[in-house]
């Protein structure tokens, strides 16, 4: 076995990991994560109406949005009517989701999601959520 001689140029080895850097990396991951995170929660853009009630949040489940515009977004896939009409009946047989929330603006004509969730009724999704924001009351 060869032996360690001081100044004679043969060091031991050492196979150990330096874990002072790998929890710096650890830590910057975790930050860019939590900052990253809100901000990947994208989705179609829509001014809530305000309510008085506890609002309802989206869970996992089947969203159906109706924008400013009046135009209909299945989750984040935009949708004409007829498309809408012809495609969510198939949609909630194919995917069977736990819970199907309507995201109507508060700017669209009230004809436009009453027509929607006509839609989603006869589609027979007997209970749709309807999301609102939290209304601020000055109580």
């Amino acid at each position: 076995m060869p032996e360690f001689r001081p100044g004679s140029g043969n060091l031991p080895l050492t196979a150990d990991i330096n874990v002072t850097s790998l929890v710096d990396v650890a830590f910057v991951l975790l930050i860019i994560f939590m900052i990253t995170a809100p901000i990947m929660q994208g989705g179609v853009d829509v001014q809530l109406p305000r309510a008085e009630a506890r609002p309802l949040q989206p869970k996992e489940g089947l969203v159906v949005t109706v924008d400013q515009q009046g135009r209909i977004f299945v989750d984040e896939t935009p949708l004409s009517f007829e498309d809408f009409r012809a495609a969510f009946p198939a949609m909630v047989t194919a995917r069977r989701p736990s819970g199907v929330y309507l995201r109507g603006d508060s700017r669209v004509a009230y004809g436009q999601v009453v027509r929607v969730l006509a839609v989603m009724r006869a589609s027979g999704v007997a209970d749709v959520g309807l999301v609102a924001e939290s209304e601020v009351t000055g109580r």
